[in-house]
């Protein structure tokens, strides 16, 4: 037997109901780039690896460091959202970030900001999900 659940609005997620709004700072985005540095091509920091979509990630591309959106544990390399070329343009960005920006509830940061219900908070590089890889 098939019962049909109304639909509703979709639960809040957890990193919405958490507000951090604290900052990365400079030492932890340093770590970001040197770990994803580190890696060989296009691989970096890619907490999610599972079937279809996975989020964001981070990979090491050419000199630099790309952001990108995450299918089937592959980063879209071809299709990056933003890249780096240069650390401290990357750690200057990263380090202004939180989990509040990155989850896509900030206006001002326009790379990740979203109305999106679906999107927002869905497998973003939150500090926890970095941390579990780097």
């Amino acid at each position: 037997m098939f019962v049909r659940l109304p639909r509703g609005p979709a639960p809040p997620k957890p990193w919405a109901l958490s507000g951090d709004r604290s900052p990365f700072g400079e030492a932890f985005a340093e770590r970001m780039w040197e770990h994803v540095r580190r890696n060989r091509y296009e691989d970096g920091i890619l907490p999610e690896g599972h079937r279809d979509y996975c989020g964001h990630g981070l990979v090491k591309q050419g000199r630099g460091v790309a952001l990108c959106t995450v299918y089937d544990g592959m980063p879209r390399i071809e299709a990056p959202l933003a890249s780096w070329d240069d650390e401290g343009e990357f750690v200057a960005f990263w380090s202004r970030q939180s989990n509040w920006s990155v989850n896509g509830f900030d206006r001002n940061e326009p790379l990740f900001f979203t109305e999106d219900e679906w999107a927002r908070a869905n497998q973003r590089l939150t500090r926890e999900a970095i941390l579990r890889v780097i």
